[in-house]
């Protein structure tokens, strides 16, 4: 059995978890899905939070796990596990990056999301507050949730919250030895509009993996194909296991 820690992506809340968590508790693992600060239920502003404040988070919530983690990030995560792992890597077992930006040394997000002008990211993001932005509503679906049944995503365009911009262009430090000697997976999202197919292979092609994985659906599978992600995150931990 393994801990599973979940993060969740930019306006988002640990709350997007909610029909992962309960597949993989069914089949005997512990699952953590923490809010990032400013997210979910967390109070502080999203003006304020920075990748280090993001990452601190992180290594706390797997500090306090009694066994070192498959530490799972999806989408604007990646860069906060890439960060977090660098820091706390004697705690994690293995990285999943789910449709996930995957930076290498010296690299922000923005250093690939720039790369992706088809992204539906682009046009639709728009200020909320100095240091903050919202996600247009009306552009959630085809961006994130074209997939999703209409009650899930009812569900997630409700909660979407403003995010704080300083995690977007803030680079990784990573080495070799720390966050480059921890076994990784990619996931991708072959129908995802938010972060396209083509941007998703070349982060994976830049930082290899020890598997990549396919799911034919949207930027959400956590809604859209939980059981099939469930299955994928049950042969990396079986993988990661025989690997160690």
């Amino acid at each position: 059995m393994a801990t599973f820690v979940l993060i969740h992506g930019a306006w988002h809340g640990g709350w997007c978890w909610r029909k992962v968590v309960p597949l993989l508790e069914s089949r005997g693992h512990t699952v953590v899905a923490p809010d990032l600060p400013s997210h979910g239920d967390d109070p502080a502003s999203p003006v304020t939070v920075t990748l280090a404040s993001y990452a601190e988070r992180i290594c706390e919530v797997v500090a306090a796990q009694k066994e070192p983690v498959i530490l799972l990030a999806h989408s604007m995560a990646g860069v906060v596990i890439t960060q977090a792992a660098e820091i706390c890597a004697e705690r994690v077992r293995a990285l999943v990056y789910l449709t996930a930006f995957l930076p290498r040394n010296g690299e922000s997000l923005m250093t690939w999301s720039e790369q992706d002008p088809g992204s539906l990211l682009n046009g639709n993001i728009v200020r909320a507050m100095d240091g903050a932005v919202n996600f247009r509503p009306e552009a959630a679906h085809a961006a994130f949730y074209a997939n999703c049944t209409a009650e899930d995503e009812a569900f997630a365009v409700s909660r979407l919250m403003p995010q704080g911009v300083g995690p977007f262009a803030d680079t990784v430090t990573t080495t070799p030895e720390r966050w480059g000697g921890i076994p990784r997976y990619y996931i991708e999202c072959v129908r995802d509009r938010a972060i396209n197919l083509p941007l998703q292979q070349a982060m994976h092609s830049a930082s290899p993996c020890r598997k990549v994985f396919s799911i034919d659906t949207d930027h959400s599978p956590f809604f859209s194909a939980p059981e099939e992600l469930v299955r994928i995150l049950l042969e990396i931990e079986e993988d990661s296991e025989l690997g160690s």
